[in-house]
């Protein structure tokens, strides 16, 4: 029988701590903030990055060494949809306890926080906290000693605990959410002697401005850190050992031509890297295999990123026809305004920097002031590409 092909990339979703590639220096900074938090005293990190640069997979990263090397409880708590602060803490505590819930240890540590834990599910048992509004009103005002009750009834076993917020976008726009947080830290500060946590916000740059906005002092709580994209080498290395558990080869020019439109974002290398794959028959992959691989990376990014965020949001008949003109030859990785207003209209001229300042706000090209004023950038070389290819009609 012949054995099925299995991708060693995951499109969407963290990378395996297996795959995991680079950040050197920021592991080495949150590992010290790890032994600070497991000698007693609480860390707050604020972990940034633009989109795609692998905030996500990073943070996965630091919990399953938290969990392995440093003996800590690790909840990854994802906060998209959640609005309020009620909603927060309780996914807070749903993650903690679920992810102490099969120890033999559990039901004394579960014991303080009632009976309002049930378990669901069909295909594996989780847990759901689900306590009354009111009760959850009073966990949110009283979140420092409720957190600070299950630290100490699993000192015995454990560490400390390590929290990521993920995906904070909609409470970094919330000056209650602000104001809550440095509470949360004030309160730790001076009630506790020991508070084994370490807390980490995981957000894009702009989220940490907004909270500094609402609150200057909290930016003292946290320690920024930030993700750079890959380096050329890094990618490269990655690319070769995904392929390798597959037990394929790359040769040097597809792998430069890979590692160059990854653009040293793991997201992107993730799809390019898919693609490619399965373009490959195959234990070897040339030229031609990664440039139909980033043809069909390049229509899938489109399709999930851009056809959303920019051909249905700019639905102006001017905006439509621009990104048609921009797109109908290849224009590089960079572009001067005086190029594209040349290639439009009198009337689209009018409408040219509305459009580029949409395209700015929906993170698909940014200013590069290094290379001169009126010099613009797509914030991956994949972009382009895909414009391109569905000015042709191939996308």
């Amino acid at each position: 029988m012949t054995q099925e092909k299995v991708s060693p990339f995951t499109p969407g979703i963290p990378v395996s701590a297996e795959m995991f590639t680079g950040r050197g220096p920021q592991i080495a900074s949150v590992s010290n903030h790890l032994t600070q938090a497991s000698s007693g005293r609480m860390a707050n990190v604020f972990l940034t990055g633009e989109r795609g640069i692998g905030k996500s997979s990073f943070a996965s990263f630091i919990l399953q060494k938290a969990r392995a090397v440093d003996d800590m409880v690790g909840a990854h708590v994802h906060l998209g949809g959640a609005d309020t602060l009620e909603e927060l803490t309780r996914r807070i505590i749903q993650d903690l306890m679920n992810e102490i819930s099969g120890h033999a240890w559990y039901d004394p540590i579960s014991e303080f926080i009632g009976d309002h834990v049930r378990k669901v599910g069909v295909f594996g048992v989780t847990l759901e906290f689900r306590p009354p509004s009111e009760n959850l009103a009073g966990i949110v005002s009283d979140f420092p000693n409720v957190l600070g009750e299950f630290l100490s009834r699993i000192k015995e076993h454990k560490a400390g605990a390590v929290i990521i917020l993920d995906d904070i976008n909609g409470f970094a726009e919330m000056p209650l959410f602000a104001n809550w947080y440095k509470s949360v830290a004030d309160h730790v500060g001076t009630h506790f002697g020991a508070y084994p946590a370490l807390v980490m916000l995981s957000g894009l740059p702009q989220n940490r401005e907004q909270l500094a906005a609402h609150q200057p002092s909290l930016l003292r709580v946290f320690t920024p850190l930030e993700l750079d994209r890959l380096t050329d080498e890094e990618v490269e290395r990655f690319f070769e050992n995904a392929f390798a558990t597959a037990d394929m080869r790359v040769k040097p020019d597809a792998m430069r031509l890979m590692a160059l439109y990854s653009s040293g974002l793991p997201t992107m290398m993730q799809e390019i890297g898919d693609a490619v794959f399965w373009s490959v028959s195959g234990d070897e992959v040339k030229r031609d295999d990664a440039s139909r691989g980033l043809s069909m990376a390049a229509i899938r990014v489109g399709q999930k990123y851009l056809d959303p965020s920019v051909y249905n949001a700019l639905r102006s008949q001017h905006y439509q026809t621009i990104i048609m003109k921009l797109s109908e030859s290849p224009m590089g990785q960079r572009f001067t305004r005086q190029q594209a207003m040349e290639r439009l209209t009198p009337e689209e001229r009018k409408t040219f920097d509305n459009f580029l300042r949409r395209l700015r706000e929906l993170g698909v090209v940014e200013r590069a002031p290094e290379d001169g004023r009126g010099v613009y950038r797509y914030t991956n070389r994949i972009f382009p590409l895909y414009m391109y290819l569905k000015a042709q009609g191939i996308a």
